[in-house]
């Protein structure tokens, strides 16, 4: 069997492949319309950096020159303007250390843009440019998004600008074990996937349901050679709006934790536990003094539910709880000994404090 790896979306200027024509797939919803209101609101990111390669010159062993060679490379994504006023978020990894980022608009003018913020952990950043009257795609609600439904991905796949493709969403709250932070911070990822052909370039961009709503950034696909095969993964749009709501208020994030080590819920640890069916999150490790502790919960609990939202995976868990700040009070039901029982927690920050944070 052929191994699958995954490939973050980011397409460098020196080396574009050449296209890789998708398998043709047809698609019963008109998405006429909804391309119509949307396609001007995603834009064409270019970045510029530059990589330092140190040359040594040696002689029997003995190094007798040392230079640094300057090499500047381009790399290419996608956006989304979210505000009239040149507010646009993107991925993390499209503009990471870059020098210098220019956003072409739908209808070519090209302008300047500067980084706002970035979120390592969700891979997710906010830019602006100067503009005023811009096109907009409105945030919808990825949590009432159902597996089944149609949608629509834009973006600027091998440099080809305003692109379109449709697909299905195909599965919820995945985790995919890619986004690379290095930090001590926690990644948040519970993608939503879908099988609308993504490719190099798209990162960044949105995806739509047939509203004409936001309800996704695309980020990733599923892929053997680096080129879609099947399946595309999204940053749900609910956690987009908390992240570039605290990146242009506050310039960080601002994360709430329950304070508790978690794992799925299988089949052999239901039996253990004495569970009918396997179901939420074993909680195999509540850290002192966190929300959790304080709420009274204890290592061997089985958390249920978060704000009313069942959560039978870490992922679901970390997106429900991605959506608070700290110092919100969060209800939760959880399992102890056959009972259910019900908390409200007061969520705290990394630092054990519902303080406003503003170190990055």
């Amino acid at each position: 069997m052929k191994k699958i790896s995954l490939f973050l979306i980011l397409l460098f200027a020196m080396a574009i492949p050449n296209p890789v024509m998708s398998q043709t797939r047809v698609v019963q919803t008109d998405f006429t319309d909804v391309a119509a209101r949307t396609i001007d609101a995603v834009v064409h990111i270019k970045t510029e950096m530059t990589k330092l390669t140190p040359l040594y010159q040696t002689f029997y062993g003995i190094v007798i020159d040392r230079r640094v060679r300057r090499q500047t490379y381009n790399a290419y994504g996608s956006g989304v303007i979210i505000s009239q006023d040149g507010y646009i978020v993107t991925n993390n990894h499209v503009v990471q250390d870059a020098e210098k980022v220019t956003v072409t608009l739908n209808n070519k003018k090209v302008l300047p843009a500067r980084i706002i913020g970035t979120d390592p952990a969700t891979d997710l950043a906010l830019i602006k440019i100067d503009a005023r009257n811009l096109q907009t795609i409105p945030f919808g609600n990825s949590d009432s998004a159902r597996i089944g439904e149609p949608v629509m991905a834009i973006g600027n796949p091998f440099n080809l600008t305003s692109t379109v493709t449709a697909g299905i969403i195909s599965a919820k709250a995945r985790n995919m074990n890619i986004i690379q932070n290095p930090g001590v911070e926690s990644t948040i990822e519970s993608f939503i996937q879908t099988d609308a052909a993504v490719n190099s370039g798209n990162s960044g961009g949105a995806l739509v349901n047939t509203r004409g709503e936001l309800i996704g950034i695309n980020t990733a696909i599923a892929s053997g050679d680096g080129y879609y095969t099947g399946y595309s993964f999204a940053i749900p749009s609910n956690i987009a709006r908390k992240v570039t709501h605290d990146l242009r208020t506050y310039g960080v994030v601002q994360r709430g934790y329950l304070g508790v080590s978690v794992t799925d819920v299988t089949n052999d640890i239901a039996i253990k536990i004495n569970m009918n069916e396997p179901r939420g999150l074993y909680i195999s490790r509540v850290i002192p003094n966190c929300a959790a502790a304080k709420a009274g919960m204890k290592d061997g609990d089985v958390l249920l539910t978060v704000n009313g939202v069942d959560v039978s995976s870490y992922a679901s868990m970390m997106e429900e709880v991605a959506l608070f700040y700290p110092g919100d009070k969060v209800k939760v039901t959880f399992l102890r000994d056959g009972k259910e029982y019900s908390a409200v927690l007061t969520l705290l920050n990394s630092k054990g404090t519902t303080q406003v944070s503003t170190e990055k």
